[in-house]
């Protein structure tokens, strides 16, 4: 390299100079997209600075266009707090939501016969916050719940679109601090290639880009995150300083110059009628681009104007995100696959010829039951129609007889399970289809197993699918209770785990002995006991041993428990399988048993029923139950009657729609925190 007779000064000037040189050429190419120099010379100087570098050491620093690599595994996500709220958006599903929310905002300018608005496209990615001190990349995170994220500065260090040090050649100054939105993805090409790679290892596939983007984003081990192409589009932020931008359009071209990369898809319209001009435009060409898109973002595009409507308590009052309606293919339905569920539930899958929709490969649609498919009297053969529920679930609305082979057969449901060959049963009155075989089915036993590993069931980190795959292919557990009396021999017989990582799996098992009681409800996997049923059970049950000797009429007089989830539960008690595995537990000290807890003052919410639905910001929703449960009120999973109110947070379910038909009192966030407070 030539280095002989420099001195320690100019080796740091050459290092300098070269990281210039290359934050210079990452500018052009991802923020201008206009290089300079071809990919062989910017791969020179790249590898001259690796090299000095490693000579060096002390000479690293963490801007360094080095230093993407990935680093040492976390334990964990740190929890952050955001320095300015990140907001969520309003929706606008149709032209005339667009028009009455415009109508809104003129009513607050009465003197302007127009309004000018920013459109750009609605990614469908991980919103992040990227804060910089000084120019220099000092810290990212995931929007969380908007005033709370998550830590994930190591893995957006791997991304190549994010600056790591702001470019200052088209500006007079660095602000002091800058805070960045942006939406992380993974590009369509690089979701087909990952998946492919995913096929011919036998690995899950993702579902589709967004999911694939934040995952890949929020691994633990960063070094999977840098082998992961994914990529970023800087939509707002905020600058500390006086000399703001006085648009969003000129904000957008300040962190332009400053490296980030910004939309090209945008348009500054002067009225409603150009918006929805640009909203029908792009509902036809989102599927060139190589990203997926559900929406167009409309923000009004002067600052003072956004200052002046301000916020709602979770929205900006002065940007509305427009969601695309969902596309609809036809294709060729090739097979129906039968499933077996964590409980015994059949389900079948259509297999497809493989078709684009709203931006993805689609091969599998789900059928439901076997009335969805008398219903739609579909056949395999049978050209069908797909459309995505919410842009994301691929399903079959309809079958184009026209186009029906003259010699197809209506579909046979099967009448034994594909798993294990037992019998299967369907109680009059139900349209899902059971296994019979409720101990011996490895279908069963993986789908439960997984349930029981999950966040909201006993929550033991580190055990996914192929795990427990293997743990049930090595005849290792017949039930979850024999998870915990895995030992680390066990665990390491299993594929590609190193002693570190079994000892992390041991230790997490242990861990998850403790779980609270509705945890443990919810992972036994009762039919129709679900999350929110078993918060409700744990309100009214102390310990595993009185829920189990509970009768049906006991349990159906506890609001929130119909007469069949009642009897499902003492049914669930007189297994002699369950009954065994519960003594299992018990050895092997899981905590079957909860203290209730102690009540506060004078128990002002005493008497009154809850029903919580939607996200809420301040808190997450258990928070808020164990809140209410402590000042005497109750929980229940569904709207009666019988409720007191209903508490709304952000994308409220059926729950808000049946509290207004029968005239339940409904409290926003700001209304329930005044109430508890």
């Amino acid at each position: 390299m030539g280095l002989q007779g420099l001195t320690k000064q100019k080796i740091e000037e050459k290092i300098k100079d070269l990281r210039d040189k290359i934050n210079y050429h990452n500018y052009l190419y991802y923020a201008k997209d206009t290089p300079e120099i071809p990919d062989s010379e910017y791969d020179r100087l790249f590898n001259e600075l690796k090299e000095l570098e490693y000579l060096y050491p002390e000479l690293i620093t963490s801007d360094s266009p080095t230093q993407r690599v990935g680093e040492v595994p976390s334990e964990k996500f740190e929890q952050v707090k955001h320095k300015y709220r990140l907001f969520s958006l309003d929706n606008a599903y149709s032209q005339e939501d667009l028009t009455d929310w415009y109508n809104r905002i003129q009513k607050t300018f009465p003197n302007e016969k127009a309004i000018e608005l920013f459109c750009e496209l609605k990614i469908d990615g991980l919103a992040i916050s990227l804060s910089y001190e000084k120019g220099i990349f000092t810290r990212g995170a995931t929007r969380g719940d908007g005033k709370t994220g998550e830590d994930i500065t190591v893995n957006l260090k791997t991304i190549k679109t994010i600056p790591l040090k702001l470019y200052s050649g088209e500006v007079a100054e660095i602000p002091e601090f800058i805070e960045a939105r942006g939406e992380v993805f993974m590009p369509v090409s690089s979701f087909e290639k990952l998946n492919e790679k995913r096929r011919q290892t036998g690995e899950q596939e993702f579902a589709n880009p967004r999911n694939a983007g934040s995952g890949s984003v929020r691994q633990l081990d960063s070094k999977i995150t840098s082998e992961r192409d994914l990529d970023i589009f800087v939509y707002a932020g905020i600058i500390e300083g006086n000399s703001n931008p006085t648009t969003h359009k000129d904000t957008l071209e300040l962190f332009k110059k400053l490296g980030f990369k910004t939309n090209p898809q945008s348009r500054l319209c002067k009225n409603i009628q150009e918006v929805i001009d640009f909203c029908n435009e792009w509902q036809e060409k989102r599927f060139e681009l190589d990203y997926a898109t559900d929406g167009v973002v409309i923000k009004v595009n002067d600052i003072r104007k956004q200052e002046e409507l301000g916020f709602t308590s979770r929205a900006p009052r002065w940007a509305t995100a427009y969601k695309f309606p969902p596309e609809e293919v036809i294709t060729t339905l090739l097979d129906i696959e039968i499933n077996t569920g964590r409980t015994g539930a059949i389900t079948p899958v259509a297999i497809l010829q493989p078709i684009k929709l709203a931006g993805t490969t689609v091969s599998r649609a789900s059928l439901h039951n076997a009335d969805e498919i008398e219903r739609l009297d579909v056949r395999i053969g049978d050209k069908v129609w797909v459309k995505k529920a919410a842009e994301i679930i691929p399903k079959i609305i309809g079958v184009d007889i026209s186009q029906r082979w003259a010699l197809s057969q209506p579909f046979k449901y099967p009448e034994t399970c594909p798993s294990c060959g037992a019998k299967l049963e369907r109680k009059e009155g139900e349209v899902i289809t059971y296994c019979s075989n409720l101990a011996g089915c490895k279908a069963q036993l993986q789908g439960w197993l997984e349930y029981w590993v999950s966040r909201g069931a006993m929550d033991i980190d580190g055990v996914g699918d192929s795990l427990v795959a293997q743990f049930i292919e090595k005849e290792l557990i017949k039930d979850p209770a024999d998870l915990y009396g895995l030992t680390m021999e066990d665990v390491l017989s299993l594929d590609r785990l190193a002693e570190k990582s079994a000892l992390n799996i041991i230790n997490a098992i242990n861990s998850s002995k403790i779980r609270p009681l509705a945890n443990l409800i919810n992972a036994l996997g009762i039919k129709y006991v679900g999350k929110e049923t078993a918060e409700i059970v744990s309100q009214n049950f102390n310990s595993i041993e009185q829920l189990k000797s509970a009768s049906v009429e006991e349990l159906s007089s506890i609001d929130g428990i119909g007469e069949k989830t009642a009897q499902s539960i003492v049914k669930y008690f007189e297994n002699q399988n369950v009954l065994s595995m519960l003594k299992k537990l018990e050895n092997f000290g899981v905590k079957l048993e909860e203290e209730k807890q102690k009540t506060i003052g004078e128990q002002p919410l005493a008497g009154k029923i809850f029903v919580l639905t939607g996200t809420l910001e301040s808190m997450e929703r258990n928070k808020a139950a164990d809140i209410i449960k402590k000042l005497g009120g109750k929980i229940t999973g569904s709207v009666s009657a019988k409720t007191s109110y209903v508490v709304v947070g952000e994308n409220p379910g059926s729950k808000y729609e049946k509290a207004l038909k029968l005239n339940v009192t409904i409290l926003n966030e700001n209304e329930f925190l005044k109430l508890i407070s």
